[in-house]
């Protein structure tokens, strides 16, 4: 088996290779940018940084990738100065390609980019169709174009001779850039999904490859061109659409699926050696779609999901796996397609090959999994939910595609000096320390683990591992049921094994620095001490220097791609050798425990909870468990609006169930029930998931929006609208309160809180965590609880001893008193310290005009102007008539006048003049000056309850 490469990337940014023939993951140091994806083929990976540029790392090897370029040299004869470069107007160019067409001058030959370098500089090639030419390399022929041989005839009238020049690719083992550039200049925006595949197209050359890009806009974008010869491939061609795409994968054949932003899936069809690309749908596939609609629709959770193939388009649509839970990742291979859900469960699609690319079902499998990978021989990766490790699918063979179970790959990292007994030794030392003085076991380290013989070392047993904690491989029955299948078990996946030797000494919330340093010290044993730990006489040991992971902490992986490691179900890998990773994960560490302390120890433990569970248990049992719970519910009558086609508002009957647990928190759930194909359904979001409630500005509408963690994640907010604006701000109120009450927030917000203004100005505030700055994992700001406050400003500052000041529209600064005011009334319904405040704001347009000889200043513009009343961008039109406020609570308090203020000067009329739209503007009139425009100014003001005091304003 030749060596091969798996990619990863973990959650910090940085990439990793993992060799078929190695033992541990190898940093690609080469890297100075954080990467979010990668895509790996045999011969080369290609990754999207943070940056969300596309970068290309090619792998070196011993012929290095040479190009060669070449141009001819025409010459015709003529009587008086010989064969020269005078041409008749009908010839060709005197620098052209072999067919003439093209002007291809010796100075025209530019490097494709900068990971290009020349080898020599241009030379005549004084070969001829295997045989050496006359000095000078030339050819003669009669005329243009015609059949040119090497000796010189009397009929000869042209001749030409070829000059060669070779470069080669240098950018080899690096991370080089990849212009974002498309036929008709830069991309509209950047990418955010990529998948590398198609290289196993039928009588396609050597190194073809095709890549497909996710731009953040959901555009498909395809590079062509890419070969041997051409790594970085030509440019950028934009591929039609049904809908905004997420996330694409494309196989090593002609196989490509994508995700829709709605759940669903798509299909390419068409993909040929001539279009690699995919074109139109061919009378074959509605032939094939024939077919397939007359295939039984049966999977294991229901119904087939029908196919749609779209008219006029090579895309045709695939329902996802669970109509609950829509797609977020797709992966496929020569004949195989997985998918994961919303939900993280994964997913099989059988029946995939050649002739029916959509294949005939969808199957469950085992396992939640994050994403999964195709690489070759439809071998699966992916990375778990639970542990975010790297998992291997054994057992995928031809006659069972869909393997059999899960196993995690477990190998260290470049420089990784964990040790594994480590875990065991921090059993030991936290359980020495909880039941101090009871045990003493002494520990025998080395001082010189260099001398000849060396000491004998000591392996800890690690402790069994609870069946309902994980196991390291899930194995499951084949599922080869093919219309039927029960619903697959849980996946249970096995913890790493975490024993930390000490507190970490620094941490840092930036993830771009996060470093954990561990260091166990040497413990001084004292009998009279209470604190002391009888079994942590051990050495200094300093874990993990500079990584971001602790001692006890395994990688966290955010993508993998195994597209270029070649492994099958025979081969022999050393990841899955537990004797061969135990033995590189013991570090020179010798501690020497008997047998009889080890009984002693075990014991000891045991009385010690036996006479703690008596203390607590038994003693007690003759009191009644007095537990008290009570549950109230609202409900009302709303629209939420249905984010998948057809998008509408649906009437929905909206409950909000809250109810107290035994401990008096309070809690509770919001249930949203809707029908769905004469199907009764239901959402629901637990209170204490929620993190923010946001009120939608709509003029027909009195909506918000409910976001969690998840959905803000998924950009997918539960939004509803009420009947009118004092029945969506009951709800809000009740909302917000009962998120208060599931988090035990109770009045203002403390002196700690943090504050935040959006763009429309409303002012929220959120309640800092003891785990906000947690090390390692602080609190991400999407799951963190943000509870908005009455008032309206454009700008908050604070400080540690709870003064809050503002400043609004208006420049007037507030300083905030208390709790309430917007669409809560204040503590006990009183309207104390609550004012009313005043926020004024100027909108503005603005009117242009063109230059003409005959009218002078006109609004008739060209074709290709802006509006003659539009915006500051121009984009954008708005009149006097159309022009709204910002939102339906301001209102107009004046009319429109010029604005003489704007930067740059007027003239008397207000006009500024310019060359040309959109060009910098001055207040005088010059020569050049075919262009003019003038700002309109209109104020409106907003009236707003709020606990703010105002203060003077600010100039």
């Amino acid at each position: 088996m030749s060596v091969s490469l798996l990619w990863a990337v973990d959650v910090y940014g940085r990439v990793y290779s993992l060799s078929t023939g190695g033992q541990q993951w190898e940093q690609c140091h080469d890297a100075v940018l954080e990467f979010k994806r990668v895509t790996a083929v045999q011969q080369c990976c290609w990754g999207i940084a943070c940056d969300h540029h596309i970068y290309l790392n090619v792998h070196s090897s011993d012929v290095p990738i040479r190009y060669q370029e070449e141009t001819y040299e025409n010459q015709r004869w003529n009587p008086k100065d010989n064969f020269s470069d005078h041409l008749l107007p009908s010839d060709r160019w005197h620098w052209s390609d072999i067919t003439g067409l093209e002007h291809q001058p010796l100075d025209s030959f530019l490097l494709p980019s900068t990971n290009w370098e020349w080898e020599g500089d241009w030379y005549i090639d004084e070969n001829f169709g295997g045989e050496p030419t006359e000095k000078g390399g030339w050819t003669y022929a009669l005329d243009f174009p015609a059949t040119y041989t090497k000796d010189k005839k009397w009929n000869s009238c042209v001749r030409r001779r070829r000059w060669i020049r070779y470069r080669r690719y240098k950018a080899t083992d690096t991370w080089a850039k990849i212009p974002s550039e498309g036929h008709s200049g830069p991309l509209p925006d950047p990418f955010n999904d990529i998948s590398c595949g198609g290289w196993e197209i039928s009588e396609e050359p050597r190194g073809r490859l095709s890549l497909w890009a996710v731009s953040l806009q959901g555009k498909v974008w395809f590079r062509e061109g890419i070969h041997h010869h051409s790594p970085e491939g030509e440019g950028w061609e934009e591929v039609s659409l049904p809908g905004e795409v997420v996330q694409i994968s494309c196989g090593p054949g002609d196989l490509v699926w994508a995700v829709l932003w709605e759940g669903q899936l798509i299909v390419r069809e068409g993909i040929t050696r001539d279009c690699p690309q995919g074109g139109w749908l061919t009378e074959e596939v509605c032939v094939c779609e024939r077919e397939r609609e007359r295939e039984p629709e049966i999977v294991s959770n229901g119904v087939f999901p029908p196919f749609l193939s779209l008219p006029g388009s090579s895309w045709v649509v695939v329902d996802s796996p669970n109509p609950e839970a829509g797609a977020i990742h797709v992966a496929v291979g020569d004949n195989v397609v997985w998918a994961v859900t919303k939900d993280n469960k994964v997913w099989f699609r059988r029946g995939i090959n050649s002739h029916n690319p959509c294949g005939s079902g969808w199957i469950g499998m085992v396992g939640e999994m994050v994403m999964v990978n195709v690489g070759l021989n439809d071998q699966v990766w992916g990375i778990s939910c639970v542990d975010r490790a790297v998992y291997f699918r054994q057992g995928v063979t031809s006659s069972e595609l869909s393997g059999k179970a899960w196993k995690a790959v477990n190998v260290p990292r470049d420089g990784d000096i964990r040790s594994h007994s480590s875990a065991s030794i921090s059993s030991l030392h936290s359980a020495g320390c909880f039941f101090s003085g009871e045990v003493q076991a002494q520990s025998v380290m080395s001082e010189d683990l260099d001398t000849e013989g060396g000491p004998q070392r000591a392996v800890l047993e690690p402790p069994p591992i609870d069946p309902d904690e994980g196991a390291t491989a899930v194995t499951t029955a084949s599922p080869s049921i093919p219309e039927e299948e029960c619903p697959p078990p849980a996946l249970v996946l096995s913890p790493s094994l975490s024993g930390g030797l000490g507190d970490p000494q620094w941490s840092n919330v930036d993830l771009e620095e996060t470093q954990t340093h561990l260091a166990v010290g040497p413990a001084v044993v004292r009998g009279d001490s209470a604190d002391t730990c009888s079994l942590s006489s051990v050495a200094t040991y300093t874990l993990c220097q500079g990584e971001p992971y602790g001692a006890d902490e395994h990688p966290l992986w955010a993508w993998v791609s195994g597209g270029g490691c070649g492994v099958n179900c025979h081969s022999q890998l050393n990841w899955f050798n537990s004797a061969t990773a135990l033995a590189s994960s013991v570090q020179s560490m010798s501690l020497s425990i008997s047998p009889a302390q080890t009984a002693a120890w075990r014991k000891q433990i045991f009385e010690q909870l036996s006479e703690r569970s008596k203390r607590e248990m038994d003693h007690f049992k003759h009191y009644e468990q007095a537990v008290e719970q009570s549950v109230w519910v609202k409900k009302g009558a709303m629209q939420w609006w249905r984010d998948w086609k057809p998008h509408k508002w649906v009437d929905v009957r909206f409950a909000l169930e809250q109810f107290s647990g035994p401990e008096g928190n309070q809690d509770g759930i919001l249930f949203l029930y809707y029908n769905f194909n004469e199907e009764k359904k239901y959402l629901h979001a637990f209170i204490n998931e929620v993190t923010i409630l946001v009120p939608v500005l709509n003029d027909s509408k009195h909506t918000f929006a409910v976001y969690t963690a998840e959905r803000t994640k998924q950009r997918w907010p539960i939004r509803l609208a009420a009947a009118t604006e004092v029945e969506m701000h009951d709800w809000l109120a009740l909302l917000s309160v009962s998120c208060c009450d599931s988090r035990g927030i109770q009045g203002p917000p403390s002196k700690q809180a943090i504050w935040s203004v959006t763009c429309k100005g409303d002012i929220f505030v959120c309640e800092p965590s003891p785990s906000l700055e947690a090390c390692p994992y602080p609190t991400p700001c999407d799951q963190m609880f943000w509870r908005q406050v009455g008032g309206h400003l454009r700008l908050v500052e604070c400080n540690s001893l709870g003064v809050v000041w503002g400043v609004g529209y208006d420049h007037t600064a507030w300083v905030y008193t208390g709790y309430g005011g917007g669409f809560f009334q204040g503590l006990a319904s009183s309207t104390d310290n609550i004012f009313t405040q005043t926020d004024v704001k100027c909108v503005y347009i603005y009117e242009n005009q063109r230059w003409n000889p005959v009218t002078g200043y006109t609004n008739r513009g060209l074709p290709t102007d802006r509006y003659m009343w539009s915006d500051a961008t121009g984009l954008q039109e708005c009149t006097k008539a159309n022009a709204k406020p910002p939102s339906p609570h301001w209102t107009w308090v004046a009319d429109w006048t010029i604005d003489y203020g704007i930067s740059g000067g007027t003239d008397r009329e207000g006009w500024q003049y310019a060359a040309d739209f959109p060009r910098s503007y001055h207040g005088h009139k010059t020569l050049k000056d075919f262009v003019r425009r003038r700002r309109w100014a209109r104020y409106c003001t907003l009236l707003h309850n709020n606990g703010s005091v105002p203060s003077s304003p600010f100039l």
